[in-house]
This record gives C-alpha cells, sequence and structure tokens, in this order.
C-alpha cells in the first residue's frame, strides 16, 4: 500500500471479510484477531485482486517497509525536507535495525541499492511534477532536494534516457506507478 487510497481499499475488503482493524499505515495492518483466525486464503486473494499482496515472511516484510518509507518521504515531501532527509539514519530509526543490513538485504533482494532505488523514486515524482507543468525544473529541483538542476537534470537523463524538456514534450504516458518502480 503505498497511498491513503489503497488504505481505504485494503481497509474496506478487510472489513467486508470482518477481520476487525486496529490500526492500519502503508504497507502494514494490525488486527485484533489472531493470526490463527483470520482467513488468509481469503484475505491473501482479495488483496491480490486488489494489486496487493500478503505478506508474511519477515525479510519481505523488512523491504516492503524501506520501500514504503522512501515512498512516504518522497511523496511527502512538503512535510519532510528532502535535502535533509538522511535516508539511511530515517530507515535505522522507523525500522530499527541497521542500516548496513536493510542496504545488504535490500540489494540482494531487489537486485539494486537502496540509494538508486531512491533516484528512481525521485525521478518518477519529477515526472509527475513536469507532466502537471506547475513547477519550473529548478523548483522542482529544490523540492526533490537536489544540490542543483543541473544534478537532477544529469540523473533524470540517465534513468529515462531523455531529457526533461524531451519528457515533457512526448504525449505518452511514461510514468510508473510508484509502486512497480524497481530499476531501467
Amino acid at each position: 500500500m503505498v497511498c491513503p487510497r489503497c488504505i481505504k481499499v485494503v481497509r474496506e475488503e478487510l472489513e467486508k471479510l470482518g477481520v476487525k482493524i486496529k490500526s492500519i499505515i502503508l504497507g502494514e495492518v494490525e488486527v485484533e484477531q489472531p493470526k490463527d483466525e483470520l482467513p488468509l486464503e481469503k484475505i491473501s486473494k482479495i488483496l491480490g485482486d486488489n494489486g496487493f499482496e500478503l505478506i508474511e515472511d519477515s525479510k519481505a516484510k523488512i523491504i516492503e517497509k524501506i520501500k514504503n518509507e522512501i515512498i512516504s518521504a518522497i511523496q511527502q515531501y512538503e512535510v519532510i525536507d528532502l535535502e535533509k532527509t538522511n535516508f539511511s539514519k530515517l530507515l535505522n530509526d522507523t525500522i530499527n535495525k541497521d542500516y548496513n543490513y536493510l542496504s545488504s538485504l535490500f540489494s540482494k533482494t531487489e537486485g539494486i541499492t537502496i540509494e538508486h532505488f531512491i533516484i528512481l523514486q525521485k525521478i518518477e515524482k519529477t515526472k509527475e511534477f513536469i507532466k502537471y507543468g506547475e513547477l519550473t525544473l529548478s523548483e522542482i529541483a529544490y523540492r526533490l532536494g537536489y544540490s542543483s538542476v543541473q544534478h537532477l537534470s544529469r540523473q533524470f537523463k540517465s534513468t529515462t534516457g531523455m531529457t526533461a524538456s524531451e519528457f515533457k514534450e512526448s504525449h505518452a504516458n511514461l510514468r510508473k506507478s510508484i509502486d512497480s518502480i524497481k530499476s531501467k
């Protein structure tokens, strides 16, 4: 789950099954019932039908938490000053695991580094801003914590294969859903 709409869908679907929800946040649901009383097969099917999955493996849960923390920080850029955001500290503090362990686990599982995942998420947010057409590239660079518009431009070109201007002029929807971003 990577957005408020996703949370709403999951909440509604679980409540239809009679699941009593204690709390629900991005990527995580805490329920009142013991695990052995939950209709896990039905939950898994309903989540799958809505584009989600039930994750029970502890390492997979950690990977999902890493992704959700990064996505939340970048999507809610007004709340967090991305230029000053130390993602390694953020992940260490929120997941309560050593960053070296998180980084190694993420790289082995996803095939890219956490740093590269952050770049890919920022580039997708850049595409969103460009499509809206309300901000200049300099303003986008500032909002996403880039040291300069040139730095953003270089990363955009190396990631997408086109300049920001070329992307803006293309009429194709070349954006990806934020939860499906893996690598080039």
